[in-house]
């Protein structure tokens, strides 16, 4: 690919990312212009753009998207929801604060065990119904817990989708990432908790009135049909074990959870233009125009480019190499969807690892992985699921605008980083020598 066409790629990328944060034209038509402009210069086309794996939209993740948004749309319809929330609020005796701490809680732990796109799909709605109840702002306690999807989602190898890119080239298992990365993650969890008592203080107004109420509520009678409850949770069960088991069976997790919405449209008697209703749309096309105007960088190559300065800076330093790879790793990763990114680092970090003559503890792995998985929380589009909340929260009538979102997430993601930095450190180079 030529010179013009790679500047071009870059103009048209920066051009529509400064639409997107200055908000002046929705992100949907931003990132669809975006894209077709990626189109029109010739920086990719409709095969690279449909069809390619490197390259094109990925069709893993839109479609992963919709099976599980048509789930959550028919659980929205058992009243499953309403009662999380009330119970919920009732184990933390309605104060705002532990709320807040109860969902972050329980949405890293989640993200652990699934991906965080499908968790943040279903704690969001019970978190709006939380919020709605007891006359909270819901945009701080979307914000935390989308962080806390992201942490959590670095801890296990199906968490984050970059895991699992660097699980299958470096040869990692699902221990290896238990061992290695989950008690950093459980550190930054703690880190994150007191960040949000910090950050999102004013939020966190007692309402006694609200409280008593909600208080008062049997959250039994929130649900509204039993028997449809029962038939969606275990089309869900069936469909968190079709993700955990995915080393056995082989089905990638958006088979899985089209297939899981299939079963469950057809097993209930809900109409199936009811339960497309409930699909973000606008978020799925987002992510098509995204997918687009990020794989016209990867066929440029400007993506590749970047990457090999990194490895050329690096040379044979293993302790300044780890760091550099988890800083760069964090800042790209907040600007281009850490998915494309860790596709084309992986086998340069591979090139990498081997020139060094071996990397015993993998430390140049992990430190891709924490700079891609925590690097996600910087911005308002630096992963997934971040899209996927202000998606539910526009919807909703709650938008959270770009820089609500990343004024918080640009200090998570420093903070988080520096911790793992100083992890890094000390696990793989101060306390391994003297071992």
């Amino acid at each position: 690919m030529s010179d013009w066409h790679s500047w071009a790629a870059i103009a048209v990328f920066i051009g529509t990312y400064a639409l997107i944060i200055s908000e002046r034209i929705h992100r949907v038509a931003a990132a669809r212009g975006g894209a077709g402009l990626m189109l029109l210069i010739g920086a990719t086309d409709d095969i690279s753009a449909f069809y390619s794996e490197d390259s094109g939209i990925d069709w893993n993740v839109i479609f992963l998207l919709l099976g599980m948004m048509m789930i959550v749309g028919v659980l929205k319809k058992t009243g499953m929801f309403e009662y999380l929330a009330i119970w919920s609020v009732k184990k933390a005796r309605a104060r705002p604060f532990r709320v807040m701490v109860m969902l972050i809680v329980i949405t890293s732990i989640a993200s652990a065990l699934l991906d965080n796109v499908t968790t943040v799909l279903l704690v969001a709605p019970v978190t709006l119904l939380v919020c709605e109840r007891l006359n909270l702002p819901a945009a701080p306690f979307l914000i935390a817990e989308v962080l806390a999807s992201n942490i959590g989602g670095a801890s296990t190898l199906v968490g984050d989708p970059p895991n699992i890119i660097i699980a299958s080239r470096a040869g990692l298992t699902f221990n290896d990432f238990l061992v290695h990365l989950a008690p950093l993650c459980v550190v930054l969890v703690a880190v994150l908790v007191g960040l949000c008592r910090w950050m999102f203080r004013k939020s966190f107004v007692y309402d006694e009135d609200r409280a008593a109420e909600i208080m008062a509520l049997e959250e039994k009678e929130a649900i509204k049909n039993p028997r449809l409850l029962v038939q969606g949770l275990a089309v869900l069960a069936l469909v968190v074990a079709g993700f955990v088991l995915h080393p056995v069976l082989h089905y990638e997790p958006s088979i899985v959870a089209l297939l899981g919405a299939g079963l469950l449209v057809a097993i209930s008697t809900v109409e199936t233009n009811e339960v497309l209703a409930e699909v973000e749309w606008p978020t799925l096309a987002f992510f098509a125009g995204l997918f687009i105007m990020i794989g016209g960088l990867i066929d440029t190559g400007v993506v590749k480019e970047v990457s090999h300065a990194l490895a050329s800076a690096i040379g044979g330093q293993e302790l300044g190499g780890s760091m550099l790879m988890l800083g760069a790793s964090t800042v790209l990763s907040g600007v281009v969807d850490n998915i494309p990114y860790v596709a084309t680092m992986a086998p340069i970090t591979s090139d990498l690892v081997q020139s060094m003559g071996g990397d015993s503890d993998h430390v140049m792995w992990w430190a891709l992985a924490l700079g891609a998985d925590l690097g996600g929380n910087a911005t308002a589009i630096g992963a997934s699921a971040n899209v996927v909340v202000l998606g539910i929260a526009e919807r909703n009538r709650r938008p959270i605008t770009f820089w609500q979102f990343t004024k918080y997430g640009l200090i998570v993601t420093a903070v988080t980083t520096a911790i793992a930095a100083l992890y890094i450190w000390l696990r793989y180079f101060t306390l391994a020598q003297t071992t």
